[in-house]
């Protein structure tokens, strides 16, 4: 990576011959002049250039390194072109200007216009050529180049990696006549960061075999090839060299390597000793911890590691609040994620692209869809990573007409949408019953190269089918697709037929499903509830024995609320509760509010062959009302109640809960395992639509 002041460094070092480069006015100048390089005061040094009587080369130099970094190409060709004698550090130094400014016609023609060449000035073209990604054009000078040398053949090596072309960079690499560290390094990276990092790992057992001593950046490539593939072994082999030579406990970026290697093996123990023994720890250190909790699903250790992080006065980066904020969805505290939002926006981060798409993320998995919405406006640089987390986001809550208004956007930005929008735009179908748009996008993306269909997509657009009632149409998409249905995409079409009381459909898929999977509790749970909901009581209990003989248990329905970052879970009927009776005492005291209103329980919900009271009182107790009813206890009058549900909400609760919201005048919100339903004012936001 070409900087600023390690070119300026190189220059200086440059061994001159004449009189002026060894006189006191030139070190004076020359100290000024890198004073105000270094500071970023062009204008001073510039002026002070022009006050200095016939510069030497080298002055020139440094004037043009620091034209060219700022991106004030002309004033360093203007000036470049007023130097007397022109040297091949000067002519190098300009050519490398033009490749950062992006001009490569500039440089091309500055290079063959360059009196005499070095393998310096070749490699800079084919460097220069590579990093904007004109391979074609780097190959060809790089075959022309006449006595290559070892850190051609790695910018080569490393420009084709950089640019996909992993088997071309292979090929060269052992085409070399000879390797030092970097060309191993180069090659071990490529291969990792193009997912290939099994051979990563591979090759650099094979540099260790060959007696290369790694570098720290060839011990960081190699944890980081083991980490994406959870090499346990390699991964401590790599450990017990790092230990060897001395990095553990000094190096950030080894340290910090170890801490993500083990975590993503799953050993956090290990990854928290490593932790522990570093010396000094800087935020990438405390940053890969905190990252390796969350990773593992320890999201509340993840907020804690963070906590004391800033009581250490440990500044949090960009990379430090995403994390932290991805714990807070994991755990959907949306009051600890506020916290940091707040201290995000502080500082000024808040409009970066990954911490504002992780606020994206945050508050639309915690229910608040117009809050995800501003956060993302305020994003400046938005990635496709932005523009899906809302896309998704819209989908969850069943704005549909949203997601597509986003997606237009996106498209008129020039962002090209990848796998993850279609997944996105699929499901804002789903939820919204726009069945034709989900066929036009499904057969839009489906003819682009650029993207490949999965099993998701397809489980997608079955349920768009399977939602809107055409059953037959998705259970032949299913069929003909051009990859194996798992059991996923089975269900899917299940739980349309269950809505839709397709029997048919709905036995063929429930026998796929336990084809595929024999332990598939949800394919019984389904059908059972199908052949319940128009009591035909016998085939529920040929299914319950099923069940029982097979040893498959049912998944039972929980509802959970997080309130002061304390989740309060609870089970159908729960009566385990400290808050049990004030928690009944108030849902019946919201069952005689319901009956004012007209309502009347809808007995086909209750999956049960027992009496009308029964019925009534097991509908009246469902986890969602407990979880709801608690909530109401203990939030203030008029705050919004959020509620999460590992089930799809029933029916005849669907119907309360808008009454609910009704009598209690607030928002409720409530996600189940197919979108988000925000309750008021006695309607929901879904349409009856879910």
């Amino acid at each position: 990576m070409w900087t600023l002041r390690a070119a300026i460094r190189n220059r200086i070092s440059f061994s001159f011959t004449t009189s002026q480069s060894t006189s006191p006015s030139y070190n004076y100048y020359k100290q000024l002049l890198t004073h105000h390089v270094f500071n970023q005061n062009l204008e001073k040094a510039r002026n002070l250039f022009d006050q200095i009587p016939s510069p030497h080369i080298s002055l020139y130099t440094i004037m043009l390194t620091a034209f060219a970094h700022h991106h004030r190409l002309p004033e360093a060709l203007l000036l470049f072109h007023q130097i007397p004698i022109k040297d091949l550090v000067s002519w190098n130094c300009i050519i490398k200007g033009c490749f950062h400014c992006g001009d490569f016609v500039t440089a091309r023609k500055l290079f063959d216009e360059m009196p005499h060449r070095n393998v310096v000035s070749w490699t800079t073209m084919v460097d220069g050529f590579l990093r904007l990604g004109r391979v074609d054009d780097a190959e060809r000078l790089f075959f022309e180049m006449p006595g290559k040398d070892v850190a051609a053949w790695n910018a080569m090596i490393h420009g084709y990696c950089g640019n996909g072309r992993v088997d071309d960079a292979l090929r060269l690499f052992r085409e070399m006549p000879s390797r030092d560290v970097i060309s191993w390094t180069s090659m071990i990276s490529g291969l990792d960061q193009n997912g290939r990092s099994d051979e990563a790992l591979f090759l650099f057992g094979e540099m260790v075999g060959y007696g290369v001593t790694p570098t720290v950046t060839s011990l960081v490539c190699g944890l980081a090839a083991a980490a994406k593939v959870s090499a346990l072994c390699v991964g401590i082999q790599i450990h017990c060299c790092v230990f060897k030579m001395g990095y553990s406990c000094f190096d950030e970026f080894v340290s910090s390597s170890l801490v993500t290697f083990y975590a993503n093996c799953k050993q956090m123990e290990n990854a928290h000793k490593v932790f522990h023994e570093i010396i000094q720890k800087n935020v990438v250190v405390w940053t890969a911890l905190i990252t390796g909790y969350g990773l593992n699903g320890k999201h509340r250790e993840a907020l804690e590691v963070f906590g004391e992080m800033v009581r250490m006065s440990v500044f949090p980066n960009e990379s430090s609040f995403t994390s932290a904020l991805n714990s807070c969805c994991g755990l959907e505290d949306l009051e600890r994620g506020k916290g940091i939002h707040a201290a995000v926006i502080k500082i000024g981060l808040d409009t970066g692209v990954y911490v504002g798409s992780s606020l994206v993320v945050m508050y639309s998995k915690c229910g608040y869809i117009g809050d995800a919405m501003s956060a993302f406006k305020r994003i400046c640089d938005k990635s496709i990573v932005s523009w899906n987390s809302v896309i998704v986001g819209c989908a969850q809550h069943g704005c549909g007409r949203w997601a597509l208004t986003f997606f237009s956007q996106m498209l008129r930005e020039g962002v090209n949408p990848d796998e993850i929008t279609l997944t996105g735009l699929l499901s804002a179908c789903s939820h919204s019953g726009m069945l034709q748009k989900a066929r036009c996008f499904f057969r839009y993306f489906s003819q682009r190269r650029s993207i490949t269909l999965t099993i998701e997509h397809y489980a997608c657009m079955a349920d768009v089918l399977g939602r809107c009632g055409e059953l037959e149409e998705a259970e032949a998409l299913v069929m003909t697709m051009p990859m194996k249905p798992d059991s996923t995409v089975w269900l899917v079409l299940l739980s349309a037929c269950r809505m839709h009381s397709n029997f048919d459909v709905a036995e063929r898929a429930a026998k796929k499903i336990l084809e595929i999977e024999p332990g598939c509790s949800a394919a019984y749970i389904l059908l059972s509830n199908l052949y319940a909901s128009l009591s035909r009581w016998d085939e529920v209990a040929r299914l319950r024995t099923a069940m029982k003989h097979n040893g498959v248990v049912k998944q039972p329905g929980s509802s959970w609320l997080t309130l002061k970052g304390l989740r309060h879970e609870f089970l159908s009927a729960d009566r385990s509760h400290p808050l049990t009776d004030q928690i009944y005492q108030k849902l019946d005291w919201l069952g005689g509010k319901l009956k004012e209103l007209g309502y009347v329980p809808d007995q086909q919900f209750a999956l049960h062959d027992v009496e009308i009271e029964q019925k009534e009182e097991m509908l009246s107790y469902h986890s969602e009302r407990l979880a709801i009813a608690f909530g109401l206890l203990r939030t203030v009058d008029g705050s919004t109640i959020t509620v999460m549900k590992n089930l799809r909400v029933c029916g005849d609760c669907h119907n309360a809960i808008k009454l609910m919201a009704k009598i209690v005048d607030r928002e409720i919100i409530v996600r189940d395992t197919s979108r988000f339903h925000h309750f008021k004012n006695g309607i929901c936001s879904c349409g009856d639509y879910w």
